[in-house]
């Protein structure tokens, strides 16, 4: 595959990740976007040997867009202070299952891990596994059968918008796992749209827009950068 690279310098690498390709993770011999990465380092770069590259945000398999990626371990231990001060500005696009009232708000919810059935669970506070969610959302287009979402996370918890919107009955589109009726080819219709924080080294403010991949076009939802 040819990796579609946003930004890189000494520091950082930033790419959009196509849908059904894992981040990393998998087992030997089994493509993932990080090995994508390191091949092409070692190809652009002529380096031998193993090359050093540091997932800090990482997408689940059937989700596309922007990822970042360390170069170096100085740089993987800043950007990382950063997501856990919760500093680094993420924002998605989601196409979900009917129209959502109100139109903009907040969900909260407490979630648990199922790691036998690799699904996540909304629970009660009381639960000592369970961690807290909150994301915000606004309706950028809405029609009787889906909306197209506008997903602010405030906390980053695995399947986190997946579960959370499934939850509130708008499942995004072409994720069985959580509930959607629709079929939608390749991976579902979540999109990490772009990602803002300051860079590790230079402090200088970052930030890196991912377009909507091609297969969007079938969802017939009026996006922001067609529109203007």
């Amino acid at each position: 595959m040819r990796l579609q690279v946003l930004f890189e310098d000494n520091h950082l690498l930033a790419v959009v990740k196509p849908a059904l390709l894992p981040t990393m993770g998998v087992a030997a011999g089994e493509p993932s976007l990080l090995d994508e990465a390191k091949k092409y380092i070692k190809r652009k770069y002529n380096k031998p040997g193993n090359v050093y590259l540091g997932i800090v945000s990482r997408l689940d398999a059937p989700v596309t867009g922007v990822l970042l990626i360390a170069r170096t371990s100085k740089a993987a231990k800043r950007l990382n202070e950063q997501f856990r001060a919760r500093d680094v500005d993420k924002t998605y696009w989601a196409v979900v299952q009917g129209r959502l009232r109100p139109e903009s708000g907040v969900c909260i919810d407490w979630l648990r891990k199922d790691e036998r059935h690799r699904r996540v669970h909304v629970a009660s506070a009381a639960q000592k596994d369970a961690s807290e969610a909150r994301l915000s959302y606004r309706t950028l287009d809405a029609k009787i059968q889906q909306s197209l979402l506008e997903i602010k996370l405030e906390t980053g918890r695995k399947h986190q918008i997946r579960v959370q919107l499934a939850h509130c009955g708008h499942p995004i589109i072409g994720d069985r796992k959580y509930g959607s009726r629709r079929p939608f080819e390749p991976g579902i219709a979540l999109h990490a749209r772009s990602i803002g924080f300051m860079h590790p080294v230079g402090g200088e403010p970052m930030e890196f827009v991912a377009p909507a991949p091609k297969s969007w076009r079938a969802l017939s939802v009026l996006l922001p950068e067609a529109s203007g």
